[in-house]
């Protein structure tokens, strides 16, 4: 069993009331304080990715372990460790307090599965998108915290960070 390796898998993401994460392989809004809680919660672990999301960074993010998913032959950037499957990323993962998958839309999809939490914050708005989270089954999660942040003038939206954990 894979998920008895880890205290929790997590998913952390940033997405609109349509589930928007972002298009042409960017974000669709600035948050400083959100990319502060990500920093804050996925330093010194390990962090799952596809391939996608890891080309939108202008470099590997400091103090965390990258694995990418790729179907790409050959694909190995400086810095991560390179697997073909969801299930290759979590057996290679040491044992960690918590794994967190960062994205994109297909590896959310099959990471929600699997997850024992959400970390999402919740940007309010409907955005243009070419990638989306998966819906959130009330029927599997429970919004165990939620934390609600007004816009300002570095904000240009209300969002806020919410907490599900599976039911």
């Amino acid at each position: 069993n894979l998920k008895s390796k880890f205290t929790m898998i997590i998913l952390i993401a940033a997405a609109a009331q349509n589930n928007a994460l972002g298009k042409n392989n960017e974000l669709v809004w600035h948050l400083p304080k959100d990319f502060k809680r990500f920093k804050a919660l996925t330093t010194g672990h390990h962090i799952i990715m596809g391939r996608k999301t890891f080309e939108s960074f202008p470099k590997p993010l400091p103090n965390r372990t990258h694995i990418v998913i790729s179907r790409q032959d050959n694909y190995c950037p400086e810095g991560c460790i390179v697997v073909e499957s969801m299930e290759k990323a979590l057996e290679i993962a040491p044992k960690d307090k918590n794994v967190f998958i960062i994205g994109g839309g297909e590896i959310y999809r099959i990471g929600i599965h699997i997850a024992d939490k959400i970390e999402l914050t919740r940007v309010f708005g409907n955005f243009d998108a070419d990638v989306f989270f998966p819906e959130i089954d009330p029927n599997q999660w429970e919004l165990q915290e939620e934390e609600f942040h007004s816009k300002d003038e570095n904000h240009q939206y209300d969002f806020s960070y919410q907490t599900f954990v599976r039911k």
